[in-house]
């Protein structure tokens, strides 16, 4: 492609990084915060923005400030050229674990950090002692919104699809297993299919759902289940199984460490249920973090090292 000059004349490559914080942050206030600037600069740099582009790109709505279909066309093109000459302008810094004291802030649901985290905390604290690591809590519905919005650095889950600017890296692929309090259902060898349909069940569900692919493949074999209890929560699974003779069907690494806990009896599923993976995601302008990329190698050994 040809790159006409002209084209460029009287754009400021400044406004269009102001652009792309007001479409993150929504707010002129919050954007001349993040950006170290004062609101009327930003004022004047949406004004000019409106000008350059002849719309109004950002309007005021019942939720604060609501962009226009024009921005977001704006928004999707502009993220990932932005990001492209950020990496091409930036030199990346060395990263010496050792003596770091990089904070990392990492998205994840709660099974994800029951599973993974106690063994990915030792090994960083083994090669990077001064490094400090914030967990927030995720699902995969949330992690593209977050890093979108730069609350998170890194997301570790079964994803959803995310916009083309944001990369992914597969880490692990798992199955399902049912979990069960055997003082409370004394079942002999695996649960079979006509006892899990009888059994009322636990779901995890991040939205409230009181039904989720489980019911859809019962539903091919012309069963149903009763859910009689949802949480968005998988930390709650074995103090709920304690005390209700009830089942859950989780991910099978968390059946495994509550099987040899102790707390639980697991089981195959009775049903065939697709498998899932686990993957990293991050965005774009983050491709060029040697500390970043850092943590995603020592998480990918830890996930492929967890029992």
């Amino acid at each position: 492609m040809e790159i006409s000059e002209n084209d460029f004349r009287g754009v400021d490559l400044n406004l269009m990084v102001t652009f792309l914080v007001l479409m993150r942050e929504r707010s002129v206030s919050a954007a001349a915060h993040k950006l170290f600037l004062g609101q009327p600069a930003v004022s004047g740099a949406l004004a000019r923005l409106r000008q350059l582009f002849g719309d109004e790109l950002l309007v005021r709505g019942a939720r604060g400030m609501e962009p226009t279909p024009r921005a977001l066309e704006l928004e999707a093109v502009l993220t990932p050229a932005m990001a492209i000459l950020q990496r091409a302008i930036a030199v990346p810094p060395a990263f010496d674990p050792a003596s770091s004291e990089r904070l990392f802030v990492v998205g994840m649901p709660d099974w994800v950090e029951h599973w993974l985290m106690p063994g990915l905390l030792a090994r960083v604290r083994a090669l990077a002692p001064r490094v400090r690591i914030v967990l927030k809590e995720s699902n995969p519905f949330a992690v593209a919104d977050m890093l979108d919005k730069d609350e998170i650095e890194l997301g570790v889950a079964s994803l959803r699809a995310g916009p083309r600017w944001q990369r992914r890296k597969p880490l692990r692929e798992m199955g399902f297993r049912c979990v069960y309090d055997p003082r409370l259902l004394p079942f002999t060898g695996d649960v079979t299919l006509a006892q899990y349909v009888a059994t009322p069940h636990l779901l995890v569900s991040y939205r409230g759902a009181v039904e989720g692919p489980t019911d859809v493949v019962l539903a091919g074999l012309g069963l149903r289940r009763e859910v009689c209890y949802t949480t968005p929560r998988f930390s709650s699974v074995p103090g709920m199984l304690g005390a209700s003779p009830i089942i859950a069907t989780v991910p099978e690494v968390l059946a495994e460490r509550w099987t040899a806990a102790g707390l639980l009896a697991s089981s195959a599923v009775p049903a065939a249920l697709d498998r899932f993976t686990v993957s990293m995601a991050w965005h774009a302008r983050r491709d060029d973090d040697a500390a970043l990329h850092w943590l995603m190698g020592v998480i990918a050994d830890v996930a492929g090292a967890v029992p």
